[in-house]
């Protein structure tokens, strides 16, 4: 008999006052478990969201209004990999915060496997730009932060060495994040965020951070985990061929002429199975498209402006700068809110380490 299941059956014999509270809690806790220890993967739609920002006044100063999304209406399919692209500023991030519960939609609604989000979503996990690993802790014990609540410690610590095993850090286990590499970082943050066992996996630019090189091993890596474990992607890139290898769908997010929000511009299915060739006709003609859909002048004899990546555009200068201004400074202060539900919820201090963004376990 476990010890929750003792101290459950005590408190029915023995009633004591905030006893009922007590057992709800735990009943709550065991609910999240099971919800998370359940999921396999599962659809997601978003009907006709729309997301402004209402006004706000700024050392004195008022803040209008903006527009950031606009009737977004689209199903992922239970495992698919849905990759989303769009210039800088143009509500991406917005969209996937959305998805998971982080913020929500002025208009529309989002459901997962049918049933509505409201507020952050156990069923979701979220692998962010950055790793945002805990420096006093292990790699397992950074990973162990995406466990479920309550999971028992026989298997959680069996769960955390079946995901380092899984992306390649089976030895790096007692590492410190000072003693390993970018991309073994970033490697560590996938597993933490797949330790919640969650039906829909939101990744916002994971391996944007990453040299080239090791970006594709990256992209190579979550093509194995996603054969390991199929559970829906959300995946928002700004690199076009990093859309075209690793997703089944692809979206483009834009704003037409005189339209003050984004909304889905262009859709398409990319063919082939996955790994795909990266060197693929096909995949260049598509690749084409996406990029005229995103404004990028074709250049040919390779002339690129000098630009590191030319399917990369986040460099791109056409959109409107304000507009990515006034969205960034409104999500930093929604995500802050966010992480402080997050910690509320996972029992976590408010302020992981001095000078770190709060950032959420899951």
């Amino acid at each position: 008999m476990s010890s929750d299941t003792a101290t459950l059956l005590r408190a029915s014999r023995r009633p004591e006052p905030g006893s009922e509270r007590s057992t709800e809690r735990a009943s709550e806790r065991s609910d999240e478990q099971s919800v998370a220890a359940d999921n396999s993967s599962f659809s997601v739609t978003f009907d006709r969201v729309g997301r402004v920002f209402a006004a706000e006044r700024k050392r004195g100063a008022s803040v209008g209004s903006l527009a950031v999304l606009d009737d977004i209406s689209l199903t992922v399919a239970a495992g698919e990999i849905l990759a989303i692209l769009g210039t800088s500023g143009c509500g991406k991030s917005t969209l996937l915060r959305i998805a998971g519960g982080l913020d929500q939609p002025s208009a529309g609604s989002v459901t997962i496997d049918g049933t509505p989000v409201r507020g952050i979503d156990p069923r979701c996990a979220v692998g962010f730009q950055e790793p945002r690993l805990l420096p006093w802790r292990t790699v397992a014990g950074n990973v162990a932060l995406g466990l479920p609540r309550g999971t028992a410690r026989a298997a959680g610590e069996a769960r955390v060495a079946e995901l380092l095993a899984l992306v390649g850090l089976a030895d790096f286990a007692d590492h410190r994040p000072r003693e390993i590499s970018g991309g073994m970082a970033q490697r560590a943050s996938l597993a933490r965020a797949l330790a919640r066992n969650p039906g829909v996996l939101l990744l916002d630019e994971p391996f944007g951070a990453l040299d080239a090189l090791t970006r594709l091993k990256m992209q190579d890596l979550l093509l194995d985990v996603h054969r390991a474990a199929p559970t829906t992607v959300l995946l928002v890139t700004h690199d076009v061929d990093e859309a075209l290898q690793l997703a089944d769908r692809i979206i483009l997010l834009g704003r037409g002429d005189g339209d003050s929000a984004a909304g889905i511009r262009q859709s398409l299915v990319v063919p082939g199975v996955r790994p795909r060739d990266r060197g693929s006709a096909e995949l260049a003609q598509l690749r084409a498209e996406l990029l005229a859909g995103l404004g990028i002048d074709r250049h040919d004899g390779g002339a690129h402006d000098g630009q590191n990546n030319p399917h990369d555009v986040r460099h791109d200068d056409r959109h409107d700068v304000a507009a990515e201004a006034q969205e960034a400074e409104r999500a930093n202060a929604q995500s802050a809110a966010a992480a402080a539900e997050s910690d509320r919820l996972t029992g976590l201090p408010a302020s992981h380490s001095a000078g770190q963004t709060a950032s959420f376990p899951f």
